[in-house]
């Protein structure tokens, strides 16, 4: 038996096994039952992928791009073997449609909020943002990668009501890349993106459409997330034990959706693809490979493409992140290749079970053309490196836990503050600064500040007993360098535990008030988020 074989079936058992919860710690409406399975057996490779739609736009004006979106409840289908299930979703669908724009032509989009007015997961009301005075179901939509002016970044506190509409402007002045538009709500975000508040914004860029990459519908994106589905394939998620105060620490499903679906086929046919991986999970973080063994070539990342293709065997990619590759499907007629997550990742939150199988390539289709023209050039894009000599100010930033105790409920912070504190992060507005980012939990945590993209200068490893002790940071061992698939312009970097992550960030965008945060879900909406003020 090969090595690989033997690795997919070990995968395939861990997979197979059920998972039981305590049945109090799970809650979706007043009319999901007590007796809840999560992690019921389910087929793996039944339904074919789901190709999200493209979204039309409204506008009569050639050159001009105005969509309508619609926010609202509905049922979809999850896998072939459950009742549909009530999702949250844009247009009909979730993950919502695929929004197409080209750099430098601006779109405008009314996200019209039809959801309904009782929310279908417990809100937590001890939260920061969603107190009791606060209405369950709000939205706000956040461009995700954007740069944008802060009146159309989606603060979490301009949120919307049932029966509003949110306007939103995106001027596209930036490189093409793989973004995305998700739900931003205070207090509220993991339970909305739970839901299925999350879609895909593809922006095209001449230059990258100039060397050749995959195109057309060999071009695909992929929005990964993982959920706890009952027996009636309705979406379940864990809450505390703590009486009037539900929110758990992090949220770690049972299965892999792709686009919608438990664990999809793909039929293929034997050519290069290029696939938009986005990791829309509220905390999952994904160790991906191919089985059997197989190498893929990452040509991009957050803020679009790499200098050059990294080939890998396997892939890290954090809440929030994207990962932009190339898969080479010649030479493979009738094969079947499977995308693993490995896990648990090599940054782990907590001793969740791991699901395996996210989906399957299937190379069975013939060519439609006689020759594949599409390529990975060996230059994919010039990206000149910032200098450290440019930064006007470097800052230091702390992640920081709080255990829950009989005084104060369990809290994780930015610098020990809350997101009600006053502003402390005010650059100026084309200046240069350097962010070092001590983490001092025990988790990682993928940081994202809205409005820019910025460089990764390196990590550094601290001593975090000292740390612990007197709370100095003393850094040992050499510096840990950006690893090749670094090397791009990130909006969401992954800071591990134990270490100094440095970035250097251009704020030479748009004045205005924004937010950075955590892109773990249930830190963000627990009070690892400030306000970032950008001053002209």
């Amino acid at each position: 038996m090969t090595s690989s074989r033997r690795q997919f079936l070990a995968v395939l058992g861990a997979v197979g096994a059920t998972q039981l919860f305590d049945h109090g710690l799970f809650a979706q409406s007043d009319d999901v039952t007590p007796n809840v399975l999560v992690g019921v057996r389910l087929a793996p490779f039944v339904d074919p992928l789901f190709l999200l739609p493209t979204l039309s736009s409204q506008s009569p004006l050639p050159g001009s791009q105005n969509y309508k979106v619609t926010m609202s409840e509905f049922r979809q289908k999850l896998h072939r073997d459950l009742p549909a299930s009530v999702v949250w979703g844009f247009n009909g669908t979730a993950p919502g449609p695929i929004i197409v724009a080209r750099k430098n032509q601006a779109v405008m989009i009314d996200w019209h909020n039809q959801l309904p007015p009782k929310h279908r997961l417990l809100v937590d009301h001890t939260l920061d943002g969603a107190g009791p005075g606060m209405p369950d179901v709000r939205s706000t939509i956040h461009l995700h990668g954007g740069h944008v002016s802060a009146d159309n970044d989606g603060y979490p506190q301009d949120w919307t009501i049932p029966g509003q509409t949110q306007r939103t402007i995106y001027p596209n002045r930036q490189p093409g890349a793989t973004l995305w538009y998700h739900d931003h709500a205070m207090g509220i975000t993991r339970l909305n993106a739970m839901m299925g508040l999350a879609g895909i914004y593809v922006l095209h860029d001449p230059e990258e459409e100039s060397i050749g990459l995959p195109s057309g519908g060999y071009d695909v994106p992929l929005v990964l997330q993982d959920r706890i589905l009952d027996a009636r394939g309705q979406i379940v998620y864990p809450i505390s034990d703590i009486p009037n105060a539900p929110s758990i620490p992090e949220f770690f499903g049972t299965h892999i959706l792709v686009n919608g679906r438990v664990s999809p086929y793909f039929e293929v046919e034997p050519r290069l693809y290029r696939f938009r991986l986005l990791n829309a999970s509220n905390a999952r973080v994904f160790q991906l490979s191919l089985l059997p063994e197989q190498q893929f070539v990452q040509i991009g990342t957050d803020g679009g493409l790499l200098p050059e293709p990294v080939i890998h065997s396997e892939l890290l990619i954090a809440p929030g992140e994207r990962v932009d590759m190339v898969i080479d499907f010649r030479g493979r007629e009738g094969r079947r290749i499977i995308l693993v997550n490995h896990g648990p990742a090599p940054y782990p939150s907590g001793g969740a079970p791991v699901p395996g199988l996210v989906m399957q390539f299937r190379v069975s289709r013939p060519l439609r053309e006689d020759v594949d023209n599409s390529r990975i050039p060996q230059v994919l894009a010039h990206i000149p490196r910032l200098q450290e000599s440019s930064a006007a100010r470097t800052r230091a930033h702390r992640l920081v836990e709080i255990m829950a105790s009989s005084e104060q409920p369990h809290r994780v912070l930015l610098n020990g503050k809350r997101f009600m504190d006053p502003a402390t992060e005010d650059p100026l507005n084309g200046t240069v600064e350097i962010w070092e980012i001590v983490n001092t939990t025990k988790d990682a945590h993928p940081i994202h500040v809205h409005a820019v993209h910025f460089q990764l200068l390196g990590r550094h490893r601290f001593d975090t007993r000292r740390q612990q002790h007197t709370s100095e940071v003393v850094l040992v061992g050499k510096p840990i360098f950006p690893l090749s698939e670094e090397l791009g312009w990130k909006d969401t970097i992954v800071c591990p535990p134990g270490q100094v992550t440095r970035i250097i960030i251009p704020f030479t965008r748009e004045p205005g008030r924004y937010v950075w945060h955590c892109h773990t879900l249930e830190h963000e909406d627990n009070e690892m988020m400030r306000p970032l003020l950008i001053r002209a």
